[in-house]
């Protein structure tokens, strides 16, 4: 009898087993429509629980939000005048551990631009879209964008706190619905304004694995100071027309 019930216990343990959930590594991409959720290993970011890097966050959207209110009534005359329509665009967005968000920006695009995407070629591979010459973006928009004006309004994303200065870019959700395991780790830090692939030449960079790369690089590396060098070294590619698209 008790040999047979140590026979019996070693099936029930043998069958449990070997039904356990595969190892991350192993496990295939998300299903389609389905957001996964990001695999944390080791807690927040320290870049998220720091409190200098928060304080610099709100003293920076604070100064952006009053140099985008100096310019707000010229710069809405003439996007209403080259397109009229709304002055703002808005976008839901995935942030922190891919809690949605809704970002805005300064209007670029017709105001159709989402029903006409389906028109323009994506020049970028993987999950981003990209076209060095999207017909979809108006006159006064190819300018904002050269100068990165229309992303001025970010600034009140982050002084609710759902961006930073610094960060990876926000994804869309229908990107983020297709990602594979080692994209959700980009969702460990909050979204930026900027970042390693604004700073290094954002119109140059068109394939998304470079981009997770260079996002995974930011978080590795984080420190005050490096947020502050990013900074810099976007507003020099900014007036130096070098990376804005």
């Amino acid at each position: 009898m008790q040999a047979n019930r140590t026979v019996e216990e070693h099936k029930r343990t043998v069958t449990t087993t070997t039904h356990l959930p595969a190892p991350i590594s192993d496990r295939s991409s998300p299903q389609p429509g389905a957001i996964q959720q990001p695999i944390w290993l080791s807690g927040a970011h320290q870049s998220v629980t720091s409190r200098s890097k928060r304080l610099i966050d709100i003293v920076g959207a604070l100064v952006g939000l009053l140099i985008t209110g100096l310019i707000f009534l010229p710069l809405a005359a003439a996007i209403w005048l080259d397109s009229p329509g709304p002055i703002l665009y808005s976008q839901i967005r995935c942030g922190l551990n891919g809690k949605p968000f809704r970002i805005w920006k300064f209007r670029s695009m017709v105001v159709d631009a989402e029903q006409c995407k389906h028109l323009v070629k994506n020049e970028a591979q993987g999950n981003i879209f990209k076209n060095s010459n999207d017909p979809r973006i108006t006159r006064v928009g190819n300018i904002l964008r050269r100068t990165s004006v229309d992303e001025l309004p970010q600034f009140w994303n982050v002084l609710w706190g759902e961006m930073s200065l610094v960060g990876t870019r926000p994804p869309t959700q229908d990107e983020v619905e297709n990602y594979n395991t080692h994209h959700m780790r980009r969702l460990w830090v909050k979204p930026g304004i900027t970042g390693e692939w604004q700073a290094n030449g954002r119109s140059h960079v068109k394939d998304f694995e470079d981009i997770v790369e260079m996002d995974l690089n930011y978080q590795s590396k984080w420190s005050i100071r490096y947020d502050i060098e990013l900074i810099v070294k976007t507003i020099t590619a900014v007036l130096n027309k070098s990376g804005a698209c």
